[in-house]
């Protein structure tokens, strides 16, 4: 069975002014979609190839992992991203989460600082960890489905994620990822099955 490019939950031009549709031209067609024909041509006639996508990242290494990592990692972005999106959850469970770890402006400011403290290529998460939320960052393809926790939301530090719209300013990027991307009830959505 071939993993498949999952469908953007979006039009392509639906997140502009902040992410424009040539980003989603490399990002999602060249990029996410080459991870998939990869991870495709490395399982072909393998036992791996009948696992689900989860069962191949936690059970796999090297090629495999990366480019079954980046498949799922890439989907999950893809969904935690929003047009009107960002800005202070609303109340409610994620608003909970978030007050937690210091309230919305805090969130904010040390999601921020994660995405630009990973050096290199990686990934920023909110993730719920032993009933608590934490945000973390993860280098390359690494994702926390190998962890205990579970994630909630990610953004793609990746400079292919935002060298169309914003060059070599990451922080820019996650700033617009914050303040007018974020998926708020896909974040509730995966605390409510955490839960």
């Amino acid at each position: 069975m071939a993993f498949e490019l999952p469908p953007l939950p979006f039009a392509k031009n639906a997140l502009e002014p902040v992410m424009k549709s040539e980003t989603f031209d490399y990002h999602y067609d060249k990029h996410h979609k080459a991870y998939v024909t990869k991870l495709n041509q490395l399982l072909e006639g393998k036992p791996e190839a009948d696992k689900s996508l989860v069962e191949v990242i936690k059970t796999s290494t090297g090629a495999v992992f990366n480019n079954a990592a980046q498949v799922w990692n890439h989907t999950f972005f893809w969904d935690s991203l929003k047009a009107g999106g960002g800005g202070a959850p609303p109340a409610g469970d994620v608003a909970d989460l978030i007050n937690g770890l210091g309230g919305w402006d805090k969130f904010r400011t040390d999601f921020i600082a994660a995405g630009m403290g990973r050096f290199g290529s990686g990934w920023v998460w909110l993730v719920l960890d032993g009933g608590k939320g934490k945000i973390m960052d993860t280098p390359n393809a690494e994702t926390p489905l190998t962890t205990s926790a579970v994630p909630l939301l990610t953004c793609d530090v990746w400079e292919h994620a935002y060298y169309i719209d914003h060059r070599n300013a990451r922080q820019a990027f996650l700033e617009a990822f914050c303040d007018k991307l974020l998926n708020w009830d896909f974040v509730a959505k995966n605390l409510a099955a955490a839960k």
